[in-house]
Parts: structure tokens; sequence; C-alpha cells
């Protein structure tokens, strides 16, 4: 999993620690004053006597050379030069420019101006680029468990791109709701693509839940707005809605989103992203969240994900969580996402 953005930062890592490693200072060689010509003898008269010499100006007290060499100071121009040559597979592995260029300006600040010594170099430089890794991917927590003892039925709305696996993940986050003790119940809002009802009753089907829908065409809204109601007279903890999969860029199915949004002022609402989409996935998730305002993200197909910049990109774009990733088609193939883990196993 990740290899391709694994091996494109360690060569960022290693790559930029060789290049402050190998760097030394040159030793200054004093300059040699010339020998001044002697005074000629003069026999006729006997010279002056010399006005004495001006006293030496005292020069400031250089670092010897050992302790020069033993040193390093930072400087921006050796980050800069270090990611021109690097900046291109970076992209290639799906971490997006914004996310080059903030991790590109945290080395600069936090290393530009700084001594250290050389044997102490790489490890500061893998330890900043590690906190930098971490704070793009940490974006908080949404705890289900905990907002559902808090409100009952808890309302979650599934938002993304047709072929993301949204429905794909309902079906696993009410298998894992279920195995936890809550009682979720399906909402089919999906009302525009055709066979979108029956692949949801499919899933519901093989966990032994129920659904709520109505006939295609129908309005979305008033699917979940059923589905709470049913839920709330039945003592069921959350309701799973599902919605019609859209491009960011089909303004009359965003608005019908903002709709749904705005009748049933669901508790969360989750983006679920396709990781092989690649850098578009920083405009999928700007456009959703601005226009929509999302609460936390799932990513799927992580299990074939060679490249993982994606998650890096969604993090930072949205500065919203990822609450879980999904490893394969089965129901339990759902993890939920661990920044720290995540990041060290991107460095090992």
């Amino acid at each position: 999993m990740f290899a391709i953005l694994k091996k494109k930062l360690k060569q960022s890592v290693e790559g930029l620690v060789k290049k402050v490693e190998r760097e030394e200072p040159k030793e200054e060689v004093p300059v040699k004053e010339k020998p001044k010509p002697e005074p000629k003898k003069v026999v006729e008269k006997i010279p002056e006597p010399p006005e004495p010499a001006p006293a030496p100006e005292e020069k400031p007290e250089r670092k010897g050379l050992f302790k020069r060499i033993k040193e390093k100071e930072f400087s921006g121009k050796e980050i800069d030069e270090f990611f021109a040559t690097l900046e291109t597979g970076l992209l290639q592995a799906n971490l997006a420019l914004e996310v080059i260029d903030y991790i590109k300006a945290g080395l600069k600040h936090a290393l530009v101006g700084r001594q250290v010594k050389r044997g102490e170099a790489g490890n500061l430089i893998k330890e900043t680029f590690e906190r930098l890794l971490l704070d793009t991917v940490s974006q908080g927590e949404v705890d289900i468990d905990k907002m559902i003892k808090e409100k009952k039925p808890l309302t979650v709305l599934f938002l993304g791109f047709n072929g993301s696996g949204k429905t794909t993940t309902i079906a696993k986050i009410a298998r894992m709701l279920m195995d936890r003790g809550k009682k979720p119940v399906l909402a089919a809002a999906d009302t525009f693509r055709a066979a979108s009802i029956e692949q949801l009753e499919v899933h519901a089907k093989r966990l032994g839940l129920g659904v709520i829908k109505h006939k295609y065409g129908a309005d979305p809204a008033a699917v979940i707005f059923d589905a709470r109601k049913h839920a709330e007279s039945k003592g069921l903890d959350v309701v799973l809605a599902d919605s019609a999969g859209r491009m960011h860029t089909n303004v009359n199915l965003m608005d019908e989103l903002r709709k749904i949004v705005r009748v049933n002022n669901p508790d969360l609402k989750i983006l679920v992203v396709d990781s092989l989409t690649g850098n578009d996935v920083v405009q999928q998730v700007r456009e959703f969240n601005e226009n929509i305002g999302i609460d936390g993200l799932v990513l799927t197909k992580m299990d074939v994900n060679e490249k993982g910049g994606s998650i890096i990109s969604a993090c930072y774009t949205s500065k919203k969580p990822v609450m879980f990733i999904g490893t394969g088609q089965e129901y339990d193939c759902i993890e939920k996402f661990e920044p720290a883990s995540f990041v060290k196993n991107l460095l090992e």
C-alpha cells in the first residue's frame, strides 16, 4: 500500500539529508602580506627617528575549522533547489502542489538559520518532515458512537461521485455499527440513478436491515425525512442516507443536495472519495465542502492504492478528518483512520 508515495517521500528525506551533510565550508586561507622593501641607506644625513607604528586592528575571532565543519546552518536555497528536482515525482504520487508548497515552507520555517551539529542534521530533517505530514492529516476526530449516545436517531448523509464506493461504504458502516450493538436503518435517497435503490436493498437484505424508499424520481429530501420518522417510531439509533452520485460541476444535483441538507439538517455529512481519483481529489473535496459543507471523509480502495498522496491532499484541502478507509470489498474491510500510524508507515 502506498508504495510510490513512500518511495518519493523517502527520496525527499534522504536526498535532502545527503545534500546537507556533504556541503562543508571551505577553509579560509590567510592572505600573505608582501614583504616591505628595506629603506635605502642614507650616508649624508642622520635619518629622523621613525614614527611609532599604529597598533594592529583587532580582528573578530573566527571559529576554528573543526568547529565550522562540525556545524551546519540551513539555508532556504538548499530546500528550494532540492524540491525543484523532486516536485514532479511527488505530484505523480498524487500529492497536490499545495501540499508540496506547504511542506517546503514548513521546512524553511523550521530549519533556515538554525545551526546544528552535522551528525544531527539528518534527524532534524526527518523529525520536521514527520511533524508536517502529521499536522496535515490530523484534522480532529468524529466519534459516531459518542454522537449516537447524545442524539437518537442520528442522521448521517453520504455524499460523493458515482463509482466512489458510496453505497458499499454505507453497508460497511452499518455492519460496523451493528457489531457495536447499534440499530441502523438505511434511506434510499438516490432516486436518480437506475438500480441504485435495488443495490442498497441487496446490502440491506444481507445485513438484515430495513430500507426506507420511494419511487425513482421522488424527492430525496422526503425519503430521508420519512426514514428519520421511522427510526424515531421504532427506537432505532441511526439513519444512514444514500444520495445520488454527482459531479461537483453539476449545478442541479448540487442544488438538490443543498435542499436535502436544508430540510433534514443531518448530523453528519460524510464525503466518500475514491482514493484512486488522483489530484482531482482536491477539486472534489473543495467543491463539496464549499457548497454543502462536509464533516468528515471516507477514502475507498486504499488496498489497491500504490500512490497514496490523495489522502494527504484531501486532508489538507478540506481541513476535515478522514474517519475511515476502505480496504476491500467485504463488509469488514473498513478501518478507522489513524494519522500517526499512517505517517509512521510512510516514513519507515
